[in-house]
């Protein structure tokens, strides 16, 4: 079955979920996206590799990263092989010794580790398919692999594409809030808060 390589096209607030959060992949050769609801702590994670934040000590996924490069193990590819019921489901690729193994994950913590080894991420054309063209997906099954709402990976119904709503505040106000949101380590608000500034810079 054919891959398509996907990359990280943003992560915003969920507009529908409060306190998640909708990481979106986009086709790299073409117009389709994924739009996956992923909790904060997963969405911090990934948003501190893509911006090359230094945390005051690593997180799980570094230490998963620390691991493997401890033991030689490095993770060469990300797949989300399968979307069903309103979940995503990943797989993480694997080598040692010229030896493959596929660990079984979720998508948000295998988009996590994957950017921390910088590999590429890949999906089918049957889940981009059908994404694509699911209007109404239903509920997700609360039964499947985990009890804590805010971790199971969703489709985001609306657009994800809302970063900062509020247009009155200066860049320096924007400036302050930017320090202290990394004060609090909300790293993921200060990516968006950074991403304002250089834009209203340019203006």
């Amino acid at each position: 079955m054919k891959k398509i390589r996907l990359e990280i096209a943003g992560i915003t607030y969920s507009q529908t979920q409060s306190g998640s959060y909708v990481l979106t992949l986009a086709e790299v050769s073409g117009k389709r996206k994924l739009p996956i609801v992923i909790g904060g702590f997963e969405a911090q994670a990934i948003a501190i590799e893509l911006e090359k934040m230094a945390p005051n000590r690593p997180l799980t996924h570094d230490l998963f990263k620390s691991f493997c490069e401890a033991y030689n193990v490095m993770v060469t590819e990300v797949i989300i092989y399968k979307f069903h019921e309103g979940v995503f489901y990943a797989k993480i690729i694997c080598i040692k010794e010229n030896e493959v193994t596929e660990i079984d994950s979720r998508t948000s913590d295998a988009i996590a580790i994957g950017v921390r080894f910088n590999c590429p991420i890949y999906s089918y054309n049957s889940v981009l398919e059908e994404v694509g063209n699911t209007k109404d997906l239903g509920e997700f099954d609360e039964d499947d692999d985990s009890s804590d709402e805010e971790n199971i990976e969703q489709l985001e119904l609306d657009d994800p594409f809302d970063v900062l709503s509020d247009d009155g505040d200066s860049i320096e106000e924007l400036k302050n809030k930017l320090k202290e949101a990394i004060e609090r380590e909300e790293y993921e608000l200060a990516s968006n808060l950074r991403d304002e500034i250089a834009k209203r810079s340019l203006k």
